[in-house]
């Protein structure tokens, strides 16, 4: 079992130390973990919601309109649920040391980058090419 890294509360990675050193690994492994949790948290409240609500409603515009909601919400938990799954892999790179490096390039994803989207595999332009060559294709 690896010793934990000490993280102050106000920490925040920064270009001007080592790229992806213990303490960067270790902000990005809590902030996925939080992440994963809330989406979590969420799903059994939407389990519990969708169960209070299997209730037979006489009227058929309500009966819609109850529907409509429990599709939108079931179409939202699918994909927190796709989502949990790339924050499973985000943490499985963070183990293997590929975090933080772009799957196309072998670059450093910027630190900028990965405190917003923590799960992101690829630099912002290895994305864009990526996002490109989709649409080309996409149209044929």
């Amino acid at each position: 079992m690896k010793a934990q890294t000490f993280l102050p509360e106000d920490y925040r990675p920064a270009e001007d130390e080592p790229f992806m050193n213990e303490r960067q690994l270790e902000y990005f492994r809590r902030k996925l973990i939080a992440w994963k949790q809330e989406l979590l948290d969420q799903s059994a409240e939407t389990l519990e919601g969708l169960q209070d609500s299997a209730r037979n409603v006489p009227d058929l515009a309500d009966r819609a309109s109850e529907e409509t909601d429990r599709s939108l919400e079931l179409r939202t938990r699918d994909r927190q649920r796709k989502l949990v799954s790339k924050i499973d892999s985000a943490l499985r790179r963070i183990e293997t040391g590929e975090y933080g490096y772009c799957e196309m390039t072998g670059e450093p994803i910027s630190l900028k980058r990965l405190d917003a989207r923590p799960i992101a595999t690829m630099t912002l332009e290895a994305q864009e090419r990526h996002e490109r060559r989709e649409r080309v294709h996409r149209d044929d």
